[in-house]
């Protein structure tokens, strides 16, 4: 009897101790599973943010141009319609591949195998006497080195328009070089105007020179740093002071440099996860950050490296001038425009340049007097945030409308917060510069305010009109840091839109200007696609700077003279007061 009771306790506490291992393991398995959906969940989000960016290099903007049809027309075999578009070089990634083939394997330092603007050349292709508005025009270019034999390969980066520089013209139109992969390229351009013009093509960067923008941008961003000031209070009662360098944090290569003893400071806005680092201050604390400026530039080019990029920027020429004759005729190039709504697609070209007046192809554009341009803004509150190119619409705005007073805040100028305020007419006008980075004087950075978080932080609605920039301080950095922010800045714009749909959201895109290794057009262009790319079915404004800064007869200036912004300010009021 007794063995038998033992036999039962054992059994009991068997089945015990099995039941309380199987809870174990069931609990262990929710905590596992609790911790695998989080996880999930956490990659989840980190796709959702960068699955445009993805998206980006596989689809191709919607664009049909002039240039396409050349492409379909020549001897060259057609893309096939499965290839892909290619960011970073503006063609189908066939064509690139092509292209990338023919390349060297190493990077050509040799100034005589790069391509010289001297040697190569331009044709127009079936030449007229005169031609009548609204034709295509069409040229072909051959690029050739400095021993004046034909290249083999593309890359090259050219800029094309079609212009007139007497008066009263002062016409001119943007035109879209296609890279043929072969050496060649092609660009067509409209004809908008009653006249004279002439071809300008200008090689901005031979393809030797791309690739080492490419390089630079992609192995030392910290050519260009910033520097990082912290103030406290000494034991003795005294200020304390110290400088040191910062950047970006998420550059894989050039800011490990940067790393020394205990290193940096680290700074995380809580809300966007944009972080930022500082080298550490000897004395004071991390929290101890008060301003931000510009820190300066390091040249980093070899010599070779450097001729690559002066060797270039220059006209080339067909060989004689050629002036092209066009009359007029029945068909009116601007009928065909709707009244202006966001969403619009961008065509090639946008519009041109007639007496210095723009006139848009993207939709019904207004001129505006400072009497029309105060009623436009009447009742309105506008933001505008993003650089120095976005702060002369600003400027612009403040000397065009008599009754708007720009208010003292004890700000720098260079990057804010600005404001004026009209209060017979109920207008309200600020801008502020981007947060970092941004290349500016020194700063408080408190009031360096990334867009996004601004965007959030704005109810929105019918009198509330967003105006933003981003770009040409970004240019020394891998894509993908850029392609970060324009995604954050997507997402709230998506969730303001969705609170207040009526509120208006205006993008400005990149300005040319820039022919440098820290600033290239070559680097403008590749953000500028991003940016596009990212806005285009959002419900916005995208008010194209591009080719309006590109096309013009003035000289290159990142930040255009008062013609221009004068355009650009009337497509602004165009958008937010549609006829």
């Amino acid at each position: 009897m007794e063995l038998e009771n033992q036999q039962y306790i054992h059994r009991k506490t068997l089945w015990l101790k099995m039941f309380l291992g199987m809870c174990l393991g069931i609990l262990c398995c929710l905590i596992y599973f609790s911790y695998l959906e989080s996880e999930i969940k956490k990659q989840l989000q980190y796709s959702l943010l960068f699955t445009d960016f993805k998206l980006v290099k596989l689809l191709a903007t919607n664009v049909s141009t002039p240039a396409e049809k050349v492409l379909k027309n020549s001897s060259m075999e057609s893309a096939s319609p499965k290839s892909s578009f290619n960011l970073e070089s503006g063609i189908n990634s066939e064509s690139d591949f092509k292209s990338q083939q023919a390349r060297p394997q190493e990077l050509i330092t040799d100034v005589s195998m790069s391509t010289s603007p001297a040697n190569s050349t331009f044709l127009i292709q079936n030449l007229k006497d005169s031609y009548q508005i609204g034709e295509e025009l069409c040229v072909t270019i051959h690029a050739r080195d400095f021993n004046n034999k034909s290249k083999r390969y593309g890359g090259d980066f050219f800029q094309a328009k079609l212009f007139s520089s007497k008066n009263p013209q002062k016409a001119s139109v943007f035109g879209e070089v296609m890279d043929l992969s072969n050496g060649s390229y092609s660009v067509c351009f409209l004809l908008p105007w009653v006249g004279q013009a002439q071809v300008a093509i200008r090689l901005i960067h031979s393809s030797e020179a791309v690739e080492v923008l490419k390089h630079h941008r992609e192995t030392d961003s910290d050519r260009i740093f910033f520097n990082g000031y912290f103030e406290g209070p000494a034991p003795d009662g005294a200020r304390l002071r110290e400088t040191v360098k910062c950047n970006v944090k998420y550059d894989k290569n050039g800011l490990e440099r940067m790393r020394t003893g205990d290193c940096c400071c680290e700074y995380k806005d809580s809300r966007t996860g944009e972080e930022w680092r500082c080298q550490r201050p000897k004395i004071l604390p991390c929290s101890a950050r008060v301003y931000h400026s510009m820190g300066g530039y390091k040249d980093t080019l070899t010599e070779k490296e450097a001729i690559l990029l002066t060797k270039a920027n220059q006209y080339i020429y067909p060989g004689e001038k050629i002036i092209i004759n066009i009359a007029p005729s029945k068909r009116n190039v601007t009928d065909e425009r709707k009244k202006c709504r966001p969403g619009l697609h961008t065509p090639v070209p946008s519009g041109f340049y007639l007496d210095d007046v723009w006139t848009s192809f993207v939709c019904r554009t207004r001129h505006f007097s400072p009497r029309i341009t105060t009623q436009c803004l009447k009742g309105k509150e506008i933001y505008m945030m993003g650089d120095s190119t976005m702060r002369q619409w600003f400027d612009f705005l403040i000397k065009t409308v008599p009754t708007l007073k720009k208010m003292d805040l004890y700000k720098p100028y260079q990057t804010g917060p600005l404001l004026a305020v009209d209060v017979e007419n109920n207008i309200f006008l600020t801008w502020r510069a981007h947060g970092v980075p941004i290349r500016c004087q020194k700063t408080e950075i408190a009031n360096l305010h990334y867009i996004s978080n601004e965007i959030e932080d704005l109810a929105g609605g019918p009198h509330t009109v967003i105006a933003f920039n981003l770009g040409v301080h970004f240019t020394t950095f891998p894509s993908d840091i850029f392609t970060r922010r324009v995604l954050r800045i997507r997402k709230a714009v998506l969730d303001l839109l969705q609170r207040a749909p009526e509120t208006t959201v205006i993008i400005k895109t990149v300005n040319t200007g820039f022919k440098d290794v820290f600033s290239s057009d070559w680097y403008c262009m590749q953000l500028d696609r991003i940016l596009r790319q990212h806005f285009q079915d959002v419900g916005v404004y995208i008010l194209d700077v591009w080719q309006m800064t590109s096309c013009h007869y003035n000289k290159d200036n990142i930040h255009p003279g008062p013609v221009i912004i004068k355009n650009e300010i009337d497509i602004f009021l165009s958008f937010m007061c549609p006829d």
